[in-house]
C-alpha cells in the first residue's frame, strides 16, 4: 500500500530543516523562527517552487550551539512536517508555522548546498486496541491533567483536549511536547516507535515532573510564609527606628543588615550560623563606635569569609594528571606515580580522604613547585602556609576573642585565601617549627593531619568546627629526624633526595633556561645554550642537590647579556664554556677525587646532609709521640665513637697489619675532617676513618676513586647505614667510580637511578677485611711481608 504523504515514492528527497533547542512531534502545530543561510534558503526554496502545504523533514541537532550542523551532528530521527504558514520578519529571517504529520527516519544523507536534503522514510504508526495500551492511555490522560492543573498559566481546556484525543500513540506525543523537559528527552519519546513503552516512558516524565512542582509548591508556601515574617519585621523595625530618631538615640547601622543578609545567603553548618546570628543579636545592643562592636563585626565577616560548602571539582583524569606533571617536572617518578595513584582511587571511590603527603628533600629540589603541580594537575586551587620558625600555637589554633587583636590561625586563614574547602594547603618547612612557653604548635597540627579528626578542626577564634577532611595536605621538609615523631606517624614520606647530573642538563635546557631568558626579557635567538655550556654549569659551577643555585648562574649569564642590551649593543651570544667563565669567573668547583694523587692516611667517605648527600674526606697524619690521639674538624659524638673504635679494631689486630703491639705508644696520630666550620656526626663514616688510620699505619697509599660510607663495630662488622640514595648521587658528581656500601643496604639501591648505578662500580661488604683490599693499592699482607 502507497502511503498517502508520498503517492509516488515511498522513500523521497526532502529538504531537512534542524532545530536548535525544539524537538517536532507528530501533529503538533509550532512557529519556529528561521535565520540560518541555509535554513533560510530551504524556506525560500520550498515557498517559491508553488506547493501548497510542501512537506519538509524535522529533525533536532545534537548540539544546539552548532551553527552549520553536518549529519553526524543531527538526529536521524524526525518529523515529516507540513509548512502552514511563512511570515517574513526581516531580510534574511522568516518565521515558519510548522505541523508535523508523521515520523521519519534518514536512510540516507543527500546534498547540503545550497540547503541540507536527504532520503527519508515515513515510520508508519498502525491503531491498536491493546487492552494493556488502553489501560496505561487512561492512567497517562489522568495523570497528565493532575500535572497540568499544578502548572502555571494552561489554557483551561487543556482538560479537553486530552479527552479529544482517542489514539494512545499520539496522546503520549502530545503530553511529551508540552511537558518542560529537555530536548533529549522529548527526542528519546520521538525515537521509541513501540507504542506501549512510549506511554511508559512519558508516564514516567509526567510524574517525575509532577513530584517537582509538588517540592516547588511546598518550598514556595514555606518561603511566603518566611516572607511574611520578614515582611511584619522589617515593619517592626522601620517603626523602632522612627522611635529613637524621636528620642534623638542613634539608629543602628546599616552595615548589621548587610552582615544579616550575608549570614542568610551563606551556606553554613547549623551551628556557625547560630554563632553568627548571636553575635548580630549582641551587636544591636552596642554603640556602633565603640571596640567591641567592632570585634563582634570582624567575627561575623570571618564566619561568612570561611568557603564552608564551596569547593572545586577534581579532575579526575589520570593520564592528564601525569601530562601536567611531566610538563612541570623532570624525572620525580616516585611522587607523580603516587598522584596518580591518588587520583585513580579518587576515580573510583569519591568519598575516600585525602592523603598527607611529606616531601623531604635538600633545598632546590622542587618540593614547593611539584605541591602547585599537583593542584594544577587536580584542578584545585593552591595555597601556601610557612611554618619556618612558627613557636606559637596560636598560629596554628587561632587566638581566643578575649585577647586584643584576636585573629583566626594559619589554617583557616589559608582556607579563606583560597575560597575553596578542597584545595592543596602547603605546610612548607613542617621541619623547623620551634616551641616555647606559647605552646607546641606541633602538638596542634597533629588535630590538622589526623583524618579522624580534622572533620571537626577546632579554631579558638572561630570556635565552631571546621571540616578539613577535603583539603589535600602536602607537607615539605628538608631532613626527616626533625620533624616531630606524631607528625611523622600521620604523613607518607616521600623522598626527593636530589637529582643527577643527567637530570640537571634536561631540567636547565627543558626549564631553566627558558624561564630566566623570559624573565630578563631576552630572546633565544639573543642567548643561545648549547649542550657543553649547560655541562660547564652543572659540572663546574653547582654542587648541591637541587637546582636553586643551578638557576641562579643561569640567571647571571643572562644578566651579562642585558646590561649589553640596554646599552643599546646588538648582541647575539652562545653560552660556550669560555663564555660562562669570562661572565662566572673561574670556576669554583673541581673534580678533586680525579685530580689529586693516591695518598696514605687520606680516605673519601659519603655523607648525608640537610643539601643532599657529600663526599667528606678524612685526613691522618702520624708523628713521633707517646699515644695521644687529636681530633680536629668539630666532630660530633658518635663520629668520635667512630674512631676511638677504629682505633681498638687496629690495636686488637696490629699483628695483622704487620704493627707491633705498641705502635701506638711511640707516636701521636691527628685526625682531621676538612672545613673545620661545619659541623660533622653521624654512624656512617667507621670504616672511612679505619680505611684512612690503616693506610696510614701501613704507609699503603688509598687510590683515589674510592669513596665508602659504613660503621663498624669492634668485632669488625659493617653496619647498615642510611641516605643510600643521596650518596650514591654524591659519589657521581664528584666524578668517583668506585663505591663501598654495606651489604645490608642493598634493598636500598632500588631507589638509585639507574644512569647512576650504571656510572658505578659498587661494591657490598659484611666484614672490614673485605673493605682494605678494594680501597688500598696493595693488600695489607704483602705491605705487612
Amino acid at each position: 500500500m502507497v502511503d498517502s504523504l508520498f503517492p509516488t515514492d515511498p522513500t523521497p528527497i526532502l529538504p531537512i530543516l534542524p532545530l536548535r533547542n525544539s524537538v517536532l512531534f507528530p501533529a503538533a502545530v509550532v512557529p519556529v523562527n528561521v535565520g540560518r543561510p541555509r535554513s533560510v534558503r530551504l524556506v525560500e526554496d520550498v515557498v517559491g517552487s508553488g506547493i501548497d502545504r510542501p512537506l519538509i523533514g524535522v529533525v533536532a541537532q545534537k548540539k544546539p550551539e552548532t551553527e552549520d550542523p553536518e549529519f553526524d551532528e543531527i538526529h536521524w530521527t524526525g518529523t515529516v512536517a507540513r509548512i502552514l504558514k511563512v511570515i517574513r520578519l526581516n531580510s534574511g529571517n522568516y518565521s515558519v508555522v510548522l505541523q508535523g504529520a508523521s515520523r521519519m527516519r534518514i536512510l540516507e544523507g543527500g546534498n547540503r548546498h545550497p540547503c541540507m536534503r536527504a532520503r527519508v522514510e515515513r515510520i508508519r504508526e498502525l491503531p491498536s486496541a491493546d487492552v494493556e495500551i488502553e489501560a496505561l492511555a487512561a492512567h497517562l490522560r489522568e495523570a497528565a491533567r493532575q500535572l497540568t492543573a499544578m502548572l502555571p498559566n494552561q489554557p483551561r481546556d487543556a482538560g479537553a483536549i486530552l479527552d479529544n484525543v482517542t489514539e494512545a500513540g499520539a496522546l503520549a506525543d502530545l503530553v511529551a511536547s508540552n511537558l518542560p523537559i529537555g530536548n533529549d528527552a522529548k527526542q528519546a519519546v520521538l525515537e521509541t516507535l513501540d507504542i506501549r513503552e512510549r506511554i511508559r516512558r512519558v508516564l514516567e516524565l509526567v510524574n517525575r515532573q509532577s513530584e517537582v512542582y509538588r517540592v516547588k509548591k511546598e518550598i514556595s508556601t514555606m518561603v511566603e510564609e518566611e516572607m511574611s515574617r520578614s515582611q511584619r519585621e522589617y515593619l517592626l523595625r522601620q517603626q523602632l527606628k522612627a522611635i529613637k530618631r524621636e528620642l534623638g538615640e542613634p539608629e543602628d547601622d546599616d552595615d548589621i543588615e548587610g552582615l544579616r543578609e550575608r549570614v542568610a545567603t551563606t551556606e553554613m553548618p547549623v551551628e556557625a550560623e547560630r554563632a553568627a546570628r548571636k553575635e548580630l543579636s549582641r551587636m544591636r545592643t552596642m554603640n556602633s563606635a565603640g571596640s567591641e562592636y567592632h570585634v563582634c563585626r570582624q567575627y561575623v565577616e570571618w564566619i561568612c569569609d570561611i568557603p564552608w560548602a564551596k569547593g572545586t571539582a577534581d579532575r579526575l583524569d589520570v593520564t592528564e594528571a601525569r601530562r601536567v606533571l611531566d610538563e612541570d617536572h623532570h624525572g620525580l617518578d616516585k611522587p607523580k606515580r603516587r598522584i596518580c595513584e591518588y587520583i585513580a582511587v579518587r576515580r573510583l571511590r569519591s568519598d575516600v580522604r585525602g592523603p598527607i603527603l611529606c616531601f623531604v628533600g635538600p633545598p632546590g629540589v622542587g618540593k614547593t613547585s611539584l605541591a602547585k603541580s599537583i593542584a594544577r594537575a587536580t584542578a584545585r586551587q593552591f595555597v601556601r602556609v610557612s611554618l619556618g620558625g612558627v613557636q606559637d600555637e596560636a598560629e596554628i589554633r587561632g587566638h581566643r576573642r578575649t585577647y586584643v587583636g584576636a585573629f583566626p590561625g594559619r589554617i583557616v586563614t589559608a582556607l579563606k585565601q583560597a575560597q575553596s574547602k578542597n584545595p592543596v594547603m602547603l605546610l612548607d618547612e613542617i621541619d623547623k617549627l620551634g616551641k616555647d612557653r606559647r605552646g607546641d604548635p606541633a602538638s596542634a597540627l597533629l588535630e590538622v593531619l589526623d583524618p579522624e579528626q580534622n572533620f571537626a578542626f577546632g579554631d579558638h577564634y572561630i570556635d565552631v568546627p571546621v571540616d578539613l577532611s577535603s583539603v589535600m595536605f602536602i607537607a615539605t621538609a628538608n631532613r626527616k629526624d626533625t620533624i616531630p615523631r606524631p607528625l611523622l606517624d600521620r604523613m607518607e614520606i616521600i623522598d626527593l633526595p636530589g637529582y643527577t647530573r643527567v637530570e640537571k642538563r634536561a631540567i636547565t635546557r627543558q626549564f631553566l633556561v627558558p624561564r630566566q631568558l623570559a624573565d630578563h626579557g631576552i630572546t633565544p635567538e639573543r642567548l643561545e645554550f648549547p649542550e657543553e655550556g649547560i655541562e660547564k654549569l652543572v659540572d663546574e659551577y653547582t654542587r648541591e642537590a637541587g637546582v636553586r643555585r643551578l638557576e641562579q648562574r643561569v640567571a647571571a649569564v643572562c644578566r651579562a647579556l642585558a646590561v649589553r642590551l640596554a646599552h643599546g649593543e646588538d648582541a647575539h651570544e652562545i653560552a660556550t664554556p669560555e663564555f660562562i667563565e669570562q661572565v662566572l669567573g673561574p670556576p669554583p668547583f673541581v673534580r678533586e677525587a680525579l685530580e689529586r694523587e693516591p695518598q696514605a692516611g687520606l680516605t673519601a667517605g659519603l655523607a648525608w646532609t640537610p643539601a643532599g648527600g657529600d663526599v667528606l674526606y678524612v685526613e691522618a697524619r702520624r708523628m713521633a709521640g707517646s699515644g695521644k690521639i687529636h681530633l680536629t674538624g668539630q666532630m660530633g659524638d658518635v663520629m668520635k665513637e667512630s674512631v676511638a673504635a677504629a682505633f681498638t679494631y687496629l690495636r686488637a689486630r696490629a699483628g695483622e697489619f704487620g704493627l707491633p703491639e705498641d705502635f701506638l705508644t711511640k707516636i701521636d696520630v691527628h685526625v682531621h675532617l676538612p672545613s673545620g666550620g661545619v659541623p660533622k656526626d653521624g654512624p656512617s663514616a667507621g670504616i672511612t676513618i679505619l680505611t684512612a688510620l690503616a693506610s696510614l699505619m701501613t704507609r699503603l697509599k688509598v687510590r683515589n676513586d674510592v669513596a665508602m660510607t659504613g660503621e663498624i663495630t669492634l668485632r669488625g662488622n659493617v653496619l647498615k647505614v642510611g641516605g643510600i640514595k643521596e650518596k650514591c648521587l654524591a659519589a657521581h658528581r664528584a666524578g668517583i667510580k668506585h663505591v663501598i656500601l654495606p651489604h645490608r643496604n642493598e634493598p636500598d639501591l632500588d631507589d638509585v637511578p639507574k644512569e647512576i648505578l650504571e656510572g658505578l662500580e659498587l661494591h657490598l661488604v659484611s666484614k672490614v677485611e673485605e673493605v682494605l683490599p678494594i680501597a688500598l693499592e696493595q693488600p695489607v699482607a704483602a705491605a705487612a711481608s
